[in-house]
C-alpha cells in the first residue's frame, strides 16, 4: 500500500491540495490501481503482436485534385482589413 508521504509527494507534483481524509482515500485507491497493474504484468502476452489500436483501422483519405480557385474578391469579401489582393494583419515581431 502506498504511504501517506508517497501520496502527498504525487499530489505536490500534480499541484493538488489534498485534505487529510483525501490522502487516505487516494492512498487506498492508488494502491488498488497499482495492484491491478501488477496482476496484468503476470499475463503471458508473448503471442500478442504489438498494436497501435485494438481494431484494424486505416485512414481513408481522398485523392488531391486540382479544382476551381476562389476568386480573390470573394476570398477577401469578409476581411476586416485588406491591402490590394491580400489580407492585412498586424505586424508580429
Amino acid at each position: 500500500m502506498l504511504t501517506k508521504e508517497q501520496v502527498e509527494h504525487v499530489a505536490l507534483l500534480a499541484r493538488l491540495a489534498l485534505k487529510p481524509e483525501e490522502t487516505e482515500l487516494y492512498s487506498r485507491q492508488l494502491s488498488a490501481i497499482l495492484e491491478y497493474a501488477r496482476k496484468l504484468e503476470e499475463l503471458d502476452v508473448s503471442d500478442v503482436p504489438p498494436t497501435a489500436h485494438v481494431l484494424p483501422l486505416r485512414n481513408v483519405l481522398r485523392q488531391d485534385r486540382v479544382g476551381e480557385h476562389l476568386p480573390p474578391a470573394a476570398a477577401l469579401a469578409n476581411a476586416p482589413e485588406r491591402e490590394d489582393n491580400y489580407f492585412k494583419v498586424p505586424r508580429i515581431v
